[in-house]
């Protein structure tokens, strides 16, 4: 029996041993993340874009910017409530920095449009960069003076501190990764596949690549 009981101790604390270790996993990880948080039009792009980063470790679709709380992409698309279609980048800073992304983000939209992007015209689908704090105010500021002279015209794209994101309905997260069948104006096609005719018919990659060329990252 004293044999048994030492065994049932010795067990206890080695499961004991290995929640702690899986515990400062989870906090060492949680605490080398860090957030960023842009707005450059649809907000499926920008998502797709950045989900092929290596490091990202997600990219999530949502509201930001604007005055109404929990806003709906009916309301934010109808326009008055201020708010940007944006996507919240988690990443993995010992694996891409901030700097990075930030210069590959401007990249990859037309940051001298104030009126939308591409097709999508309106407010809430106009560019900006909103900062988590203030190197990350700095570090933005300078990217876009940097990526201003390399284009050699005015960037329009703000950088505005960071309030309330709001995460967008689920059927916008990872739009272009869908299986279900989505009515299009060349008829009915699956999901992943809706988005890729919306992408090409919206000229995205079609502009940044004229405007950017080589350095646009995601345009091929």
């Amino acid at each position: 029996m004293t044999q048994f009981r030492q065994m049932l101790k010795t067990v206890i604390l080695l499961g004991a041993i290995l929640v702690g270790f899986a515990l400062q996993s989870g906090t060492a990880e949680a605490q080398q993340s860090q957030r960023m948080i842009v707005a450059g039009g649809c907000f499926w792009c920008v998502e797709s874009d950045f989900e092929k980063v290596p490091g990202v470790i997600a990219a999530v679709s949502g509201y930001t910017g604007g005055t109404v709380a929990n806003p709906t992409y009916d309301q934010v698309t109808r326009g008055g409530t201020g708010h940007y279609e944006a996507v919240e980048i988690t990443f993995d800073p010992s694996r891409v920095s901030y700097d990075t992304l930030i210069a590959m983000f401007l990249r990859s939209v037309d940051p001298t449009d104030a009126g939308g992007q591409f097709c999508d015209r309106g407010n809430s689908y106009r560019t900006a960069i909103f900062a988590l704090d203030a190197a990350q105010q700095a570090s933005a500021t300078a990217a876009i003076a940097a990526a201003q002279t390399d284009l050699g015209r005015p960037i329009v794209t703000p950088v505005i501190p960071a309030g309330t994101f709001y995460v967008a309905e689920d059927y916008h997260q990872d739009y272009y990764k869908g299986d279900s069948l989505i009515l299009t104006r060349a008829g009915p096609k699956r999901q992943s596949n809706a988005y890729a005719f919306y992408r090409e018919a919206c000229g995205r990659d079609a502009r940044v690549r004229a405007l950017w060329g080589d350095a646009a990252p995601f345009a091929g």
